[in-house]
């Protein structure tokens, strides 16, 4: 214990700052007032609470971050090992197996997480639903928890940024802006599934993979009829070369300095702050790039607009591709032909591979039979045909 004149300060070697709080006691004693400052320490769930919210972090946590943080770093582990070492997928339920893993001969290019089987439908299937882990991945088990946990992860990121604008008393404006990626990964990975029924039908998680996904899902929808996903393509490209004028401009438009250098000793432009951006200028130099009246009163409103325009764009792309979903097709733009749905597949260079695999399987395997082949008759290949060892002469 020590004592510094009328202050009684208790030494104790677990005294912390992150352990402990300070609690004051008053009292008249003899005439004398006493001032006994007591350290008391702060229960675990206190500093846990303190720590989770506290934006003295390095990086910030909050709690929607500690739900978070176990989805999003489950999705990607999982994600990382099927990408590189997953077995081939049953794609048809029947029996024909697509490889989509590093290890089983692809690249970076054209591995791809292989959605689930359509054995499987919309049912939940986590690993113990299955009746061994093999059976879990030829099923394509890790897809569904992949996409599972990444749209609790990014709904939960959303949600931190809200709650750490709330704690720096800061307008929620930057998570309703990450409402529109959210909303399009929704729709590919959850919405567009469940309207088509089946799992299968996602988007594999790969770079080849998506675009084929692209392309299948132009042929089915013709989605570039649809109106939403015209304003959607409006939205970002606009948004886009928006961003891109209004930063030329901007720079376009910097003030230059005076020439003119202050002397030595003449305090008249010492301290003073030099004018070299001006909203006005920027918007009368707008109004002759773009038409008259084109103009925003406030650079808040200007950059209000910058930010709204490629989220509403985004948010209508989403709603296009959740109306393709649920079969609304017949709202898009093109009814030229009456029936346009006309379900075409547009071929892709895995088919080109495909049917040069089975050209050369077919040259190769000499053995089978080939049609017609008669019910209830058993073909019958000549040996001389199969394995040919005779050597003709002269």
């Amino acid at each position: 214990m020590t004592q510094f004149g009328r202050t009684i300060a208790f030494d104790r070697p677990d005294q912390r700052s992150d352990q402990l709080e300070a609690s004051t006691l008053e009292g008249p004693i003899d005439d004398i007032t006493l001032s006994i400052t007591i350290l008391e320490p702060v229960p675990l769930w206190e500093r846990f609470c303190r720590w989770v919210t506290s934006t003295e972090n390095r990086i910030y946590v909050g709690w929607f971050g500690v739900l978070m943080i176990p989805t999003l770093s489950t999705a990607a582990i999982v994600f990382l090992l099927a990408f590189v070492a997953a077995p081939s997928v049953d794609v048809s339920g029947a029996g024909d197996y697509l490889a989509g893993a590093l290890f089983s001969g692809n690249n970076l290019m054209t591995a791809a997480v292989v959605p689930t089987s359509p054995a499987v439908g919309l049912h939940f299937y986590p690993i113990w639903e299955a009746a061994s882990l093999n059976e879990w991945l030829i099923n394509g088990g890790p897809y569904q928890l992949i996409v599972l946990h990444f749209v609790i992860g990014i709904i939960a990121y959303q949600d931190r940024e809200w709650e750490l604008s709330y704690r720096l008393g800061m307008r929620p404006w930057i998570s309703l802006a990450f409402t529109a990626p959210v909303a399009a990964a929704l729709s590919v990975l959850l919405i567009y599934p469940i309207g088509q029924g089946s799992f299968s039908d996602g988007m594999p998680l790969g770079i080849s993979g998506t675009f084929t996904f692209m392309l299948q899902f132009q042929a089915d929808h013709n989605i570039l009829a649809n109106p939403f996903h015209q304003l959607g393509v409006i939205g970002v490209l606009g948004g886009s070369m928006l961003c891109a004028v209004h930063g030329s401009l901007v720079t376009s438009s910097l003030l230059r300095r005076s020439d003119r250098t202050p002397l030595i000793g003449d305090s008249s432009m010492r301290g003073k702050a030099r004018t070299t951006y001006s909203f006005a200028h920027v918007q009368a130099h707008q109004q002759k790039l773009f038409w008259r009246g084109f103009s925003f009163k406030t650079s808040r409103s200007l950059h209000f607009f910058l930010a709204a325009f490629p989220v509403a764009g985004i948010w209508s792309a989403a709603l296009g591709v959740d109306m393709a979903a649920f079969g609304f097709d017949q709202f898009s733009l093109d009814q030229s032909s009456g029936s346009y749905l006309q379900k075409t597949v547009v071929p892709t260079w895995e088919n080109s591979l495909d049917r040069a695999n089975l050209g050369i399987q077919a040259v190769s395997d000499k053995g089978q039979t080939t049609f017609p082949i008669f019910l209830g008759e058993t073909a019958e290949v000549d040996a001389d045909t199969v394995n040919p060892s005779t050597s003709y002469s002269d």
